[in-house]
């Protein structure tokens, strides 16, 4: 089991930036992906960004040039550094963990006011 725990979510103006972070603890592997969905009310749920416990990265086209992923191993902790936020970017983001099984955190909101 992994047990994955969100922070950094809230309210902001279009344009500003927020920091999500989720720490990870449990019975990890050493090659693991870690990364982040959203899901916006009456939308599936889609993925933002991944990266991999080697340092690969993807992002979304909706988020590539102002989106940033990156973890801690020695945390394992994955971040996400959200600049020039939308109001599209608006939904509860989750925090994903993977190697042969995959982990969901609980979520969380991400409000981007116009």
């Amino acid at each position: 089991q992994v047990q994955l725990v969100e922070s950094g979510g809230g309210l902001v103006q279009a344009g500003g930036s927020l920091r999500l972070s989720c720490a990870a603890s449990g019975s990890m592997r050493s090659i693991n992906t870690m990364g982040w969905h959203r899901q916006a009310p009456g939308n599936q749920r889609e993925l933002v960004a991944t990266i991999t416990s080697g340092g690969s990265i993807k992002y979304s086209d909706s988020v590539q040039g102002r989106f940033s992923i990156s973890r801690d191993n020695a945390k394992n902790t994955v971040y996400l550094q959200m600049n020039s936020l939308k109001p599209e970017d608006t939904a509860v983001y989750y925090c994903n963990y993977y190697d042969r099984v995959s982990y969901w955190g609980q979520g969380t909101q991400v409000t981007v006011s116009s």
